[in-house]
């Protein structure tokens, strides 16, 4: 069976939320390990993040995203980065993540303020989508680079460089 070649394969587009409290700290969900899941096995943390839908606004896409995987609804957008963050996948992920149709992601980041209480927050089923996270919790924003998976790391570079000055007391 040949392997279709990386560059013959587009990015998924997608956005990727830093929700960030009233304390300044950012959420952070720690990864279900998912069987075929892009991040492959390990107890990762991450920003909620996925997919926007045909026809969607990236800004839409976020809040649904955030909703799906968190349970947020009380959230303001404070801003967003320049342009899209592009990240390939590792090889060995390369068709066999999302069904072997992407590369890798092509995504729009929002910076929003979490202005609710936490007992809002509920990472478990909902609307027939899959868990996401088995456990979350509020982190400095100096944590995020080095609590992603290692493929991610410039992403989460850059997105703390454009939004990380969101992640301030309010």
């Amino acid at each position: 069976m040949s392997k279709t070649s990386p560059d013959r394969l587009p990015y998924r587009p997608c956005v990727g939320i830093m929700v960030v409290n009233r304390a300044g700290h950012v959420w952070v969900g720690q990864r279900s390990d998912m069987q075929g899941d892009a991040e492959g096995p390990g107890r990762w943390w991450q920003m909620p993040q996925g997919g926007i839908d045909d026809g969607e606004e990236p800004r839409t896409a976020a809040m649904r995203e955030v909703w799906e995987e968190t349970a947020m609804r009380s959230l303001s957008i404070l801003g967003e980065t320049s342009d899209w963050v592009i990240y390939d996948l590792p090889p060995e992920l390369i068709g066999v993540a999302w069904g072997g149709k992407y590369r890798g992601q092509r995504q729009k980041w929002y910076a929003m303020r979490f202005t609710g209480d936490e007992t809002e927050i509920d990472i478990g089923p909902r609307d027939g989508h899959d868990v996401e996270f088995c456990a979350w919790r509020w982190s400095p924003v100096t944590d995020l680079v080095d609590a992603i998976v290692p493929f991610k790391k410039k992403v989460y570079e850059t997105v703390v460089t454009e939004l990380g000055r969101f992640a301030v007391p309010s």
